[in-house]
């Protein structure tokens, strides 16, 4: 659930957090928020232009599908990548207009497949043999990027043994598609999500050279390049955007030089909105286990006889159901919105879930001073993959999304025509 825009002079993302729980409290009111910064948005934006000035950012919106972020994006002239009829459908109701999205999606329904025909969205990738066929007899004006397989072994999620031509399949594929009169534009890759190896560009863009020599020979006009996502948003990844962007750049001028004709596009997802997104959760239950408690003999020795275990108002089966991801866990981490001593006794401590489900247990092994209910705990670092992925298990509603932009975004960007404000 989204709720208006909201904005004011000097007001930033913390300040709405100081007012919104002030405002809870006031309420007897205990409700999980979120709070997202459309200013976090520009600033990647910004940094994206800067960084990778010949790249045009398509951005993913299964990542996370929220009306604000989308107008926002298409405020600062982003395209989008969809996967489906239903987020087609979503971006052209935010005003994108057919040109600015892509289906992205290997693996489509014919409905869905007609549905991009009917309106106007013609680029489209592919990988296989049958799905050549099914966009021949329904949208054989179709321009299509052949999607191509990557050694993405070094990403923290990967996607080659589901989506990707490998290259020895290239020739049979481009030649069927002339044996169907279909237009091949380019050539697609993703290296997957969050990758920590920034030289994987370097040998895919070389790749996607070799394809499109094979693809011109055949006579296709080759003219479109998409690099895919798999940027984190966070600064404290292992290897920065910087890296990744002097790579690309570097192979790019090396395999596809700016007068080679060939326009570059990349489907971000998680870069624009992971730092974006803070969730807000209050302490409802909590669970003193004192010194029977079974810990391992290190931690023993450097901890008081207890441990905590708090019990919150979102979990896995809400907006962090992105836990389940083996590697998610070592992102939880959350801290207290009251401010704290430095000097203050911190505790190991469990954080659960609202549910009756076992599995609902957001951390294990967390250092936090001693919280109490009614006390409230912040996540950041929470837009990517949390709100598309919840659900109302046990009947608990979604969390509310509340988007927030200081005025000077505002103003500057000229965002009224935007969105409804609230002053």
């Amino acid at each position: 659930m989204e709720d208006q825009m909201h904005h004011d002079k000097g007001r930033t993302k913390n300040d709405f957090i100081d007012g919104k729980i002030k405002h809870l409290g006031s309420k007897d009111s205990e409700e999980p928020f979120f709070v997202a910064s459309l200013d976090s948005l520009y600033m990647k934006h910004l940094r994206w232009v800067t960084k990778l000035p010949r790249v045009e950012p398509f951005y993913a919106v299964k990542c996370n599908g929220t009306p604000a972020v989308l107008k926002m994006l298409r405020a600062l002239g982003t395209g989008f990548d969809c996967a489906s009829k239903g987020e087609i459908k979503l971006a052209i109701s935010i005003g994108a207009t057919p040109n600015k999205i892509i289906y992205g999606n290997t693996t489509k329904a014919l409905s869905h497949i007609r549905y991009a025909c009917t309106h106007g969205v013609n680029v489209m990738t592919f990988d296989n043999l049958d799905e050549l066929q099914k966009i021949s007899v329904i949208h054989a004006k179709a321009k299509l990027l052949l999607r191509i397989a990557v050694d993405d072994s070094k990403s923290m999620t990967t996607h080659h043994s589901i989506f990707g031509a490998r290259l020895e399949t290239v020739n049979k594929l481009l030649e069927r598609a002339k044996e169907l009169s279909l237009e091949v534009i380019g050539v697609s890759f993703h290296v997957g999500s969050e990758c920590t190896d920034n030289l994987v560009f370097k040998k895919v863009i070389g790749d996607a050279r070799h394809v499109f020599d094979i693809a011109n020979l055949l006579g296709f006009q080759m003219n479109l390049l998409d690099i895919g996502g798999g940027f984190s948003g966070r600064d404290d990844q292992q290897v920065k955007f910087n890296k990744f962007s002097e790579v690309i750049n570097a192979a790019l001028d090396e395999h596809f030089p700016a007068d080679s004709g060939v326009k570059i596009i990349a489907e971000p997802g998680r870069y624009f909105v992971e730092s974006a997104f803070t969730l807000v959760m209050n302490v409802i239950s909590k669970t003193v286990i004192t010194e029977d408690v079974d810990k391992p003999s290190e931690i023993k020795e450097t901890s008081p006889n207890k441990m905590m275990m708090y019990f919150v108002n979102d979990g896995v089966s809400g907006s962090l159901s992105f836990v389940n991801i083996a590697h998610a866990h070592e992102k939880i981490e959350p801290f207290p919105h009251k401010t704290m001593e430095t000097s203050e006794q911190k505790y190991l401590s469990v954080l659960w879930g609202p549910t009756c489900n076992i599995y609902d247990k957001i951390t294990e092994s967390y250092w936090l001073p001693e919280l109490h209910i009614g006390d409230w705990l912040l996540l950041d670092n929470m837009g990517a993959y949390t709100l598309c992925l919840r659900t109302n298990f046990s009947g608990f509603e979604r969390t509310r999304i509340y988007p927030v932009v200081t005025a000077e975004t505002w103003h500057t960007l000229n965002l009224s025509h935007t969105y409804n404000i609230i002053l």
